[in-house]
């Protein structure tokens, strides 16, 4: 957003809650005539632009009872329990014989039902318009949130828009998941958004650019020399920020990554099998690992499998939530392999291992597939060796932990933030039925998980998108008993 002044002669800029302003002659000292030494932006010349807006925060009070609940509080499950929310807060979690239900509670019977906290999606490059323009039903949101997805971390995106829907959904003039992100990556590759970095000024600068627009974690991404990558690091340290890398599928780039303390590593290394060496290092450096089976390294691509294995195309929930020229383009003319060609269980296995010594694991969705790709990615984990507890545990609490936010979200306990998904079958006995979603709660609202209606304390219709209209603007058909389909009807061409 780079300005001139009406006389040409000053340059205005914002940045973030700022608006800034500075001369022309002080801001180029290679002109003729100007100091040798560019001086110090001058703060007076900036001006606080910031709005502040109330957080969305429900009313009411919800109470789920006689349900099956993963708290993710260690091992703990409790078989027939009760969950009471008050706004958007956790009250009360523990049996049914020693959880009293309010009396003015909205009353929930969940008998036969499974809750686990929301899913926490460290890797989800969800979806967005680049082109400055936020629609009113942003159906990536929708299909992520239908999906039990509550919170979203995106590590490239677009700068723009991310931050400003980030804000839009925390006070509530959109729907979606809870979403953060790195902005646009600090790219070490030749290209039209090159970050370079050549000294530990420009990491700040670079650093301190995308704090100010509202992140807190930043994309070291293909940087090529160690020390620029260091540099990084220190900056972040200084200024109170994560650094989630990506080491371009070269392995010995991952290792230093991890000798000098990243916060994760996101996609998986390139070899296996992992040995003692590797694993012990790992271990010892307290480094995350998002290995984004989604997109194996190395190997096809873990959503060849699903996208083989399971007809796509005829995902009903999906489709009600999903432009179907995206989902037939990649799902209905499919390539096959046999199951020892996919490599991605092999890679799955090598992440166990890596696991199994103390590394926190993380479900990352690579936005391949909006809401659906973040189960995938979870069975993915459990194709591995990973049990159904701790495949679900990489998909909420060690989420949480990766992106600092633990104390709020990531499991089922009183004080904390109300974000969970309410499912008609077990996932403890097989966890593909964590795709059996029936309700989906967001900071206390609660939500149809086939229609995406509101239920709960405030009932709300879901509008429908713009594929599901016609070109007068008008909606085509009407839903099919009480849920919104995906089934409408195409007008004839002129």
């Amino acid at each position: 957003y780079l300005h001139w002044s009406n006389d040409s002669q000053r340059l205005m800029w914002t940045l973030g809650p700022k608006y800034y302003a500075r001369d022309i002659k002080s801001a180029f000292p290679y002109a003729d005539g100007i100091p040798d030494k560019t001086p110090a932006l001058d703060t007076n010349a900036t001006a606080d632009i910031g709005l502040r807006v109330k957080t969305d925060l429900p009313e009411g009070k919800i109470a789920f009872t006689n349900a099956r609940i993963v708290t993710m509080k260690g091992e703990e499950i409790i078989e027939n329990g009760n969950i009471i929310i008050v706004q958007n807060k956790i009250t009360a979690v523990g049996k049914t014989a020693d959880v009293q239900v309010p009396s003015d509670a909205k009353v929930y019977d969940m008998a036969g039902k499974t809750i686990i906290p929301g899913f926490v999606d460290v890797h989800g490059h969800i979806t967005m318009s680049p082109d400055g323009v936020s629609p009113q039903q942003d159906w990536a949101y929708y299909a992520n949130l239908a999906y039990g997805v509550t919170t979203s971390h995106d590590p490239s995106s677009n700068t723009e828009m991310v931050f400003s829907q980030s804000e839009m959904l925390k006070a509530g003039t959109m729907v979606g998941p809870r979403v953060y992100s790195t902005g646009t990556i600090l790219y070490g590759a030749d290209g039209d958004f090159k970050a370079v970095i050549n000294s530990l000024d420009d990491a700040r600068s670079s650093l301190r650019r995308l704090k100010a627009v509202g992140a807190f974690s930043v994309k070291s991404y293909n940087q090529p020399r160690r020390e620029q990558r260091q540099q990084i690091i220190e900056a972040a340290r200084e200024l109170q920020m994560q650094v989630v890398p990506e080491g371009g599928s070269t392995y010995f780039t991952n290792m230093n990554m991890l000798i000098d303390g990243h916060t994760g590593i996101e996609h998986n290394i390139p070899v296996w099998p992992v040995y003692k060496d590797v694993k012990s290092l790992w271990n010892a450096s307290k480094v995350g690992y998002t290995p984004t089976l989604i997109v194996s390294y190395g190997t096809q691509f873990g959503e060849n499998y699903w996208y083989d294995r399971t007809e796509v195309w005829k995902n009903d929930h999906l489709l009600s939530f999903t432009p179907p020229a995206i989902i037939d383009a990649r799902s209905r003319r499919r390539t096959t392999a046999e199951y020892g060609d996919y490599g991605h269980i092999e890679v799955s296995k090598a992440v166990k291992h890596i696991a199994d010594g103390g590394t926190k694991v993380n479900l990352g969705s690579h936005g391949q597939l909006q809401g659906l790709g973040a189960h995938w990615e979870l069975w993915m984990l459990a194709q591995g060796g990973m049990t159904p507890i701790q495949a679900l545990r990489c998909a909420t609490i060690n989420g949480a932990s990766y992106l600092g936010m633990d104390r709020e979200i990531g499991s089922l306990e009183p004080g904390k933030l109300a974000d969970m998904v309410i499912l008609n079958e077990n996932p403890l006995e097989d966890i593909r039925n964590s795709e059996s979603i029936k309700y989906v709660m967001v900071n206390g609202r609660l939500y149809d998980a086939d229609s995406m209606n509101e239920v709960g304390n405030h009932e709300k219709p879901r509008q429908r998108f713009w594929w599901q209209m016609n070109r007068g603007g008008d909606m085509l058909n009407l839903p099919v008993n009480n849920t919104e389909t995906y089934l409408f009807g195409t007008q004839d061409g002129d």
